[in-house]
């Protein structure tokens, strides 16, 4: 239950402590003594009255501030727990995203993975069939020998002179053994053309 202050009205308190003093002067005896005493009463009181009265005020004025500063308080607070709640919003947000991306990146780290292997696998087959390759070339390079066609060339003719020297002689397994010496040369020969074309 809150009190209700009422201002004195301004002098009545001096009116009457001068009213009870001039009385005390023309009263003697303990009747004076009472009246002054009265007086000095109601001048305590009244200051009292007044300081309660200040102090009435001013904490009614504090209590006027708290209440605008608790009022503050608590707007700046609504405030705070918007922004609070915006920046987990927006954590949450870009915490998907993260995991989204992480999620795509190990999708496209395992695809990568398998192209690897398969790649991997895919040129060790290759070597293999590579160093089979350099096996057949190497064994065929052990059985075959490399010489210009114009030594071919030459030795065409020669087995054609040959075998014409041996009809003439009728040695005729000479003269055959030449012309099948002359065909092998014949078809190197033509195995090169295309070859060469080519």
């Amino acid at each position: 239950m809150s009190a209700t202050v009422v201002p004195l009205p301004p002098n009545s308190t001096s009116e009457t402590t001068d009213f009870l003093r001039r009385m005390a002067s023309m009263v003697s005896g303990r009747n004076g003594e009472m009246l002054l005493r009265a007086a000095s009463l109601i001048e305590s009181l009244s200051h009292r009255a007044m300081s309660a009265e200040r102090l009435y005020h001013q904490a009614q004025e504090e209590s006027t501030r708290n209440a605008e500063r608790h009022e503050a308080a608590e707007l700046a607070s609504d405030a705070m727990v918007r922004q609070i709640e915006a920046l987990r919003a927006q954590l949450a947000d870009v915490t998907a995203a993260a995991a989204a991306e992480r999620d795509a990146f190990d999708t496209e780290r395992g695809k990568l993975l398998g192209l690897m292997q398969d790649a991997e696998s895919h040129i060790g087959k290759l070597t293999t069939e590579l160093d089979a390759l350099r096996a057949s070339v190497d064994s065929f390079n052990e059985t075959v020998i490399s010489v210009p066609i114009e030594v071919l060339r030459l030795a065409r003719t020669q087995f054609d002179y040959l075998s014409s020297g041996f009809a003439r002689k009728g040695d005729v397994i000479s003269q055959a053994m030449s012309e099948i010496g002359g065909f092998a040369i014949d078809q190197a020969l033509t195995a090169k053309k295309p070859a060469e074309k080519a």
